[in-house]
């Protein structure tokens, strides 16, 4: 007899979802993970001085909000609160200029003049049918549920960011604001499908908004823990598994790890094809991270600017999609494109009274061990001059540091995988059912799995879904 219906291994967004789906089923579902905390990349500390709460991954949540499963949860009875920015996202650019995106569709199209027809039609559609494409663009391809919305999607978004910028928008600015939104995806913005990542994201914006967790992200898997265990779910921390038989009796094993770690843990028990397989997953660009406690807001040159929740540095559409390629070719651009927040701003709980947090990365070659605190000061300080005077203490991660910190983030990677064509519909290898691996009751359900990075959680569903009609004959 099975000690557990369902072991999952890692305890991120990704493997608390499917916990919690399974769990909802009225299995008997354990959690192990490897450090004394859960959280995977949610985690909140004091990385600089006592009493500045940092983000140590993510920060900003609309893929949280967006999602049909985590949304669907009452999450909001276990701790956690959203905070909406005035703004969503702002990108400024030379001389005091810049441009806000807003919720409100309308408030944002104001900024637009001669683009603001175009920007419409481009993503009206997306946003009046939300409600239904949510499932289809967090879903897995294989089906879709608003196919005329969907093949839209699809005819704009295998395009590059590039194209879509080039035949849709005159102004900079607006230029400038889908290249901040398309450069999440880490690809180079010349790349083909890397405006689907800005579509998705700029639905977003609209559709749910970008917003904070009060108290920082670890409220968000804090919350989702304290729902699993009213579940009668269990939680282990402090349990790093490296064999597969280390891994208690039961039925269906969920890995909320990436190939990397898999075909260490299962190395006696993959089939030789599905390793190989593995072996050949590609890992995208790392991240460089920075932390820092401030006496005071970003002096901003537009002090608009710090009305949003996220600030998206970099300058023009073709800085960024320069900096892009130039981190692809393993290099480290002079003039990163950095994604910023200062949560304080909008959540008194994270720093001393009149003090603050800034939360800042830039996308640096795999593995790198360069500390690029001076190039995102530096990028600051070019729209807010003085910003420098305002440090306090900080806190860096290296690319190199990040994989130590968190043994998902291969060569500082936090998506789990690249996300260019071949691993967006074919990850981590292309099969029908991806979550499965092909040996008895293992599955992947982390973001080297459809639907990808994000705090999103839908990984970790759609693979508790697989095992649940695999394992235990039961259709969710």
């Amino acid at each position: 007899m099975a000690t557990y219906d369902a072991v999952i291994v890692g305890s991120g967004p990704n493997g608390l979802a499917a916990a919690i789906l399974l769990a909802q089923q009225g299995l008997k579902v354990h959690v192990i993970e490897a450090e004394e905390t859960i959280g995977g990349g949610t985690r909140t500390k004091e990385l600089t001085e006592s009493g500045f709460l940092h983000d140590v991954c993510s920060a900003v949540h609309p893929t949280a909000v967006a999602s049909p499963f985590l949304s669907s949860l009452p999450l909001e009875k276990y701790g956690l609160e959203w905070i909406y920015p005035e703004a969503s996202v702002a990108h400024p650019l030379e001389e005091g200029n810049g441009i806000l995106g807003y919720q409100s569709l309308d408030k944002t199209l104001e900024q637009f003049g001669k683009d603001a027809k175009m920007y419409k039609r481009l993503f009206g559609d997306f946003i009046e049918n939300w409600d239904s494409i949510k499932y289809d663009l967090f879903g897995t391809l294989r089906s879709v549920e608003n196919p005329l919305s969907m093949a839209r999607f699809g005819w704009y978004g295998w395009l590059s960011a590039k194209d879509i910028t080039n035949s849709l928008f005159k102004n900079p600015e607006t230029k400038a604001l889908f290249a901040g939104m398309a450069a999440h995806s880490i690809l180079p913005l010349d790349k083909l499908f890397s405006a689907s990542f800005g579509l998705v994201l700029t639905t977003t914006m609209h559709a749910v908004g970008w917003p904070i967790a009060k108290g920082g992200s670890a409220t968000i898997t804090k919350a989702m823990a304290s729902y699993l265990e009213s579940l009668d779910g269990t939680i282990e921390t402090g349990n790093r598994i490296t064999d597969f038989t280390e891994i208690p009796d039961a039925k269906a094993v969920l890995f909320d790890l990436t190939p990397h770690q898999i075909t260490k843990i299962c190395s006696t028990q993959l089939p030789n094809a599905y390793r190989k397989k593995l072996n050949k997953y590609k890992y995208g660009p790392g991240a460089f991270k920075i932390d820092l406690a401030v006496s005071e807001p970003i002096p901003w040159k537009n002090e608009a600017i710090g009305k949003a929740g996220t600030v998206h540095l970099g300058g023009s559409f073709e800085e960024i999609g320069y900096s892009e390629k130039q981190v692809w070719q393993g290099n480290h651009p002079e003039k990163p494109y950095v994604l910023l927040s200062q949560p304080s701003i909008f959540d008194d709980l994270r720093a001393p009274k009149g003090k603050h947090t800034v939360w800042a990365y830039c996308h640096v070659p795999n593995g790198s061990d360069r500390d690029c605190t001076e190039e995102i000061v530096s990028q600051i300080e070019r729209y807010a001059p003085g910003f420098r005077d305002t440090i306090i203490a900080k806190h860096t991660m290296t690319a190199v540091q990040m994989n130590d910190y968190n043994e998902n983030y291969i060569g500082g990677d936090i998506n789990g995988g690249a996300q260019f064509f071949k691993q967006l519909i074919g990850r981590p290898v292309l099969k029908w059912d991806p979550y499965k691996i092909p040996f008895d009751g293992a599955y992947i359900c982390s973001s080297s799995t459809p639907p990808g990075g994000g705090v999103h959680g839908m990984c970790g569903y759609h693979a508790a879904k697989s095992a649940l009609k695999n394992e235990f004959g039961i259709e969710v």
